[in-house]
Order: C-alpha cells, then structure tokens, then sequence
C-alpha cells in the first residue's frame, strides 16, 4: 500500500473523530467550502514555491496539497479510489483529445 493510500485511509478514519482531537476531522465538519478554501491555499502555497525553485518547500508543499486535496474529495464523499478510476479512465488517451472530448 503506498503512503497516498494510506493517508487517504487515514482521513477516511478520521472523519469520524472528535474534531477536538483531529485537524482532519475539525477540517470536515466545518464543510466542503472550508475544505476547498484550505486546498486553495495549500495549492498557491505550492506554485510559490514551485516558481521560488525550492525543492525541499516544493515537496513539503506538495504534500500539503495533497493531504488537503484528499480532505477536500472526503468532505463531498469521495475518495481516492475515484480519482484513480478517472485517471485508469483517462489512461492511453492523448491530452489534447481529452480536452477536447470536454467540450
């Protein structure tokens, strides 16, 4: 099992705890907004430091963004196992005729 699965395991779990004890569960019970509000930030923290050239922030960033990105899917009631069937979904087609199907 990877540690993205894990982690999304484990904000699974935790949506259950007591929001005193756990930041992913106080992050779910104020709601989906609050959540996605969070990723936002976490995500612009991580093209600062992607343009910065840190590498060592670039990754702690990313992780927060993926963290965040996992609590945000948890809060509307999916979870990685749906984004990994979009992308098994996506698999072999060329970027630019998926754009295009889109439309």
């Amino acid at each position: 099992m990877s540690a993205l699965q894990r982690l999304s395991d484990t904000v699974a779990a935790r949506g259950s705890a007591d929001p005193d004890d756990s930041w992913t569960a106080r992050l779910l019970a104020a709601g989906p907004e609050k959540c996605a509000e969070k990723f936002g930030e976490e995500a612009i923290e991580a093209v600062i430091e992607a343009v910065k050239g840190d590498r060592d922030r670039l990754i702690g960033e990313a992780a927060d963004v993926l963290y965040h990105l996992l609590v945000m899917l948890a809060a509307r009631d999916l979870s990685l196992a749906d984004v990994e069937a979009e992308l098994s979904r996506r698999e072999g087609v060329s970027g630019i005729a998926e754009k295009a199907a889109r439309k």
